[in-house]
């Protein structure tokens, strides 16, 4: 049985109470990772992993996820601006696929769209340097993702 959820309700019905998410940026150098607490309403960057290769990557995330006890992973999906799906989309679902052989909890996935620019706005306007962007970028723009989710799924469970 595959856990990875293309609809965010079936994938929040799979998640046992008070624990935590992860939101996922996936780069093609890196990934971006954030964190919610167990009460799913808040989203907090933790750290970026430079991308080596899929085993190595797996490895990192396999460690922070038994870590911090989370129960599913929230994948940001980087649809083209028109909606449509291209080849930065398929690589984040052949992750998926990858990934979901090596760890048993459920996967969806959320539009990111426009995390990164959110992402890049915050950190301008906390007046962060150039080089100190470059270095959270990911996992800032991580945590809009995951907290995009979180919203969501309080939507669907209010």
């Amino acid at each position: 049985m595959t856990m990875i959820h293309e609809d965010i309700a079936e994938f929040a019905a799979t998640l046992p109470p008070m624990r935590a998410l992860a939101g996922l940026d996936l780069g093609t150098k890196t990934i971006g990772v954030a964190v919610s607490d167990s009460l799913l309403s808040s989203a907090t960057p933790l750290e970026t992993i430079k991308r080596k290769k899929f085993t190595q990557d797996a490895e990192q995330l396999l460690a922070i996820l038994k870590n911090r006890d989370i129960a599913g992973i929230v994948l940001g999906l980087p649809r083209n601006m028109d909606g449509s799906e291209g080849a930065r989309c398929q690589s984040t679902r052949a992750f998926a696929r990858n990934f979901s052989r090596l760890w048993e909890g459920p996967i969806t996935f959320w539009d990111e769209r426009l995390s990164t620019v959110a992402a890049e706005r915050a950190l301008l306007e906390a007046d962060t340097s150039r080089k100190r962007r470059s270095e959270v970028i990911d996992h800032v723009a991580a945590s809009y993702i995951l907290q995009g989710a979180l919203d969501r799924l309080r939507h669907l469970g209010g």
